[in-house]
This record gives C-alpha cells, structure tokens and sequence, in this order.
C-alpha cells in the first residue's frame, strides 16, 4: 500500500508536482486549495521499495479537501511517468482510526501529519 507520490519535475513547485502526480497516478484533476502540511525527510535505503541506490528525499506533504464526493473505491490507469505508465492502481480511502498494518514507516509518518491536520 502506498501514497500518490513522486519527484519534483524542473522549474515545478511543490504544489503543481502533486497536482501532477495525484492526476497520474489516481485520475483527479484537483484544483482547489492545498493545505500545507510540512516535509518529511526520508532517507531510502538501496534494495527496499525499488530503489536502486541509497538517497534522501524530502516529503512534501499537502491535504486537500475535494469539493464533492469521490467513489470509495476506484482504479486507475497510471500516466504521464515512463516507470508507471500502464500500471493499474486500485484506490481504497483510509478510514480516519484505521490500522496502519501493511504501510512502512515513512506512509505511516505522513498519514500520522494528515490525521493530526483532520484532528
């Protein structure tokens, strides 16, 4: 399980990249107001969740309220990323107390930032 997620493209900022990647890779278009919720630093170890190599990442992490309703549940096919493109996610919205079995530290460190702003 994970998060929509990617990397920052040139000359893009924080808010249009997760604009970007939350229409890649789940579909929505969203255009409403993102609230801010901080960066989480992140180093990736090498061998672990695709990574070739050990780096740093820095988490921009950005709630957003949709303006009506969203399916519970959904797929989409991912676009817009060589790496992605054709992958099919299926997307599921986390219950507020939900267990976090299943997501690793770094998932569980950003919804622990959403639930606090939702608090």
């Amino acid at each position: 399980m994970q998060l929509p997620k990617g990397t920052i493209e040139p000359g893009e900022t924080p808010e249009d990249a997760v604009r970007r990647e939350l229409l890649e890779e789940s579909g929505i278009d969203y255009r409403g107001e993102l609230l801010p919720l901080g960066t989480l630093d992140r180093e990736c170890e090498a061998g672990i969740e695709g990574n070739v190599l050990r780096h740093a990442q820095l988490w921009h992490l950005f709630l957003m309220r949709a303006p009506a309703p969203l399916p519970e549940r959904f797929e989409h096919v991912a676009m817009g990323s060589p790496e992605e493109d054709g992958l099919v996610f299926s997307f599921s919205w986390l219950a507020p107390d939900a267990p976090l079995d299943g997501f690793t530290m770094p998932y569980v460190n950003a919804i622990a930032r959403v639930r606090a702003a939702l608090a």
